[in-house]
């Protein structure tokens, strides 16, 4: 069956996920995880294969499953590693940005689609919009968050402090899972394995408290999180595709 969402899905049943401006609710239904994906077995969805992204289809990979080429550590850069073809995320805080050749390294409309997995207690974030920061966390653009059971109560698949998924993650650490976040204009929908958990559209002339005062529509590039020592994530199939 070929998918007709935005974006490359095959699509199971899917558990209700309702968002707001200000919050979102993961309604969790227990599914089995995918304990058999490897970096060239995608993962599934509700026992079906999910399609993934494809250069035929418009897609460009950001990371060749080799090493960091095209991507630009902060901070401790020792905190990202390829191992066994799988971007490795353990270490002190540091943002890893995508640097490299994709549509000039910026981009505004797009579909972006990332292959997860966590360990107990972690946390790691996906940025869009953002652009490299030595140190700190990045001050421009949107984090959609990634987070099973760390302490934090915003979990996988909330636009962190804007929408967010509250206590409950749609996901288990563990589980190779897919988060494929679309950027259109002003619109953003974040999908976790198919299932809608953001669907926001930024107000005109939105004013932000000041920790999330860059958090807002404009261009830029892509980062992934190192959170802290005690956190383990991986990310494997990095894919974009843009639509401007």
């Amino acid at each position: 069956m070929r998918p007709t969402l935005i974006g490359c899905f095959l699509l199971a049943a899917a558990t209700p996920a309702f968002a707001q401006n200000g919050q979102a609710t993961f309604v969790a239904e227990t599914s089995p995880s995918d304990d058999s994906a490897t970096p060239n077995n995608p993962p599934t969805l509700g026992g079906q294969l999910m399609a993934t992204p494809s250069v035929e289809n418009g897609w460009h990979s950001l990371f060749n499953g080799e090493d960091l080429s095209g991507w630009t550590a902060s901070e401790h850069k020792d905190t990202f590693k390829v191992v066994d073809g799988v971007i490795v995320v353990h270490g002190d805080r540091s943002h890893l940005f995508y640097t490299g050749d994709v549509n000039g390294g910026e981009f505004k409309d797009f579909e972006l689609w990332v292959e997860v997995q966590t360990e107990p207690k972690a946390n790691s974030g996906i940025y869009f919009h953002t652009e490299y920061q030595e140190t700190d966390w990045p001050a421009k653009g949107y984090e959609v968050q990634v987070n099973q059971s760390h302490s934090d109560f915003r979990k996988t698949g909330g636009l962190y402090g804007i929408v967010d998924v509250k206590d409950v993650s749609p996901v288990e650490d563990g589980e190779w899972y897919v988060e494929h976040i679309t950027v259109k204009g002003k619109h953003i929908v974040v999908r976790v394995n198919g299932e809608v958990t953001v669907d926001y559209t930024e107000p005109d002339g939105v004013e932000r408290e000041e920790r999330f005062a860059g958090r807002l529509i404009g261009k830029g590039t892509f980062a992934l999180q190192g959170h802290d020592p005690e956190s383990v994530v991986r990310y494997r199939k990095i894919w974009v595709k843009p639509l401007d």
